[in-house]
């Protein structure tokens, strides 16, 4: 019997080392994750969206999303006779 509390002690304890060790390895990750943010005076996280990149911008390659939000205001403007004709047009 002692030797069962001898092993659940032990088994808690390892439980507890891997927790916290697991803990600071996350908050270290954090950490360097956000380092712009919390060490840096008006850091941002940088933007990594397609519509911000000026390589892309140049070669006329836009956001899937924007473009589909541009059709959508587009499409809200035409007539369904000017949609058809534009989608004969383009083909």
């Amino acid at each position: 019997m002692h030797e069962l509390k001898l092993s659940l002690h032990t088994n808690s304890f390892c439980m507890f080392q891997a927790f916290i060790v697991s803990s600071v390895l996350l908050l270290l990750g954090i950490l360097i994750l956000g380092f712009r943010i919390f060490f840096i005076k008006g850091g941002t996280f940088p933007n990594i969206h397609i519509g911000g990149n000026k390589a892309l911008k140049e070669k006329g390659v836009e956001c899937a999303t924007s473009q589909d939000r541009d059709a959508q205001k587009k499409s809200k403007t035409q007539s369904a006779t000017q949609m058809v004709d534009n989608m004969i047009n383009n083909f």
